[in-house]
């Protein structure tokens, strides 16, 4: 679905990533792991077209979206959950999801998109006329999310979503995005949480200081060495 080879992308005059390549394929869930300041969230946002690379191609699709601008990349199919959420959170529940659905396709399914995000999110519907800044951390999250779906992408990104929620919320996050995926959409993931985020994923890449250093499956890269040593402590 998403082909990405020998990205190199700058802040300014400070390069961050190099050489970036990596594949995610079709129906499934691919992973990106590394430390703080590996170069994840650049990666995102320049698939996402919140950044430009310097050089190297992006394609979706076999298109090329290097240089597209970013509403356009969300029509062809993209959407970026960032890290931090980004609500509007004076905005009700029912507002952010339907701002969720911002393409003239999305908005001709837009009440078919929200039945189906509340079969997802259950405690979303509860919350719908409720202001999304007073609600809990987990149920931002999965606001976020569910925000994000109701453009109906073919391939959803996401950063960090496990970042400062309780160990019980982590594993309802994660089981959220088996049950996404299960559905049809293809899931790209950035994540510190190396342990669950490579049990979760069918293909994995280690990214340190803007390199990708390791590829493999979910389950050859928990195996691996390096990774138990440096992400897992073992």
């Amino acid at each position: 679905m998403l082909k990405v080879e020998n990205v190199n992308a700058y802040y300014g005059d400070v390069q961050v990533l190099w050489n970036v390549s990596f594949e995610v394929g079709e129906g499934g869930v691919t992973v990106i792991v590394g430390s703080n300041g590996a170069g994840k969230t650049t990666t995102l946002r320049t698939v996402a077209g919140l950044m430009r690379p310097r050089s190297g191609t992006i394609k979706l699709l076999e298109q090329e979206i290097s240089g597209v601008l970013p509403h356009e990349i969300v029509r062809r199919g993209i959407s970026l959950i960032p890290e931090g959420r980004m609500l509007f959170t004076r905005l009700t529940v029912l507002e952010n999801l339907r701002l969720g659905a911002i393409t003239p396709e999305a908005k001709k399914v837009r009440e078919e998109t929200l039945k189906w995000v509340y079969e997802l999110f259950p405690i979303l519907e509860e919350r719908k006329e409720q202001t999304a800044g007073t609600l809990s951390g987990g149920e931002q999250q999965m606001l976020a999310i569910a925000r994000g779906l109701m453009s109906r992408p073919k391939l959803l990104m996401l950063d960090e979503p496990s970042l400062g929620l309780a160990p019980k919320l982590v594993m309802k996050i994660f089981d959220l995005l088996k049950e996404i995926n299960k559905q049809g959409v293809t899931i790209l993931l950035v994540e510190q949480n190396v342990w669950h985020a490579l049990e979760l994923a069918d293909k994995g890449y280690v990214l340190e200081t803007g390199k990708i250093v390791l590829e493999g499956t979910g389950r050859d890269l928990l195996q691996n060495q390096l990774v138990r040593k440096a992400y897992l402590g073992m």
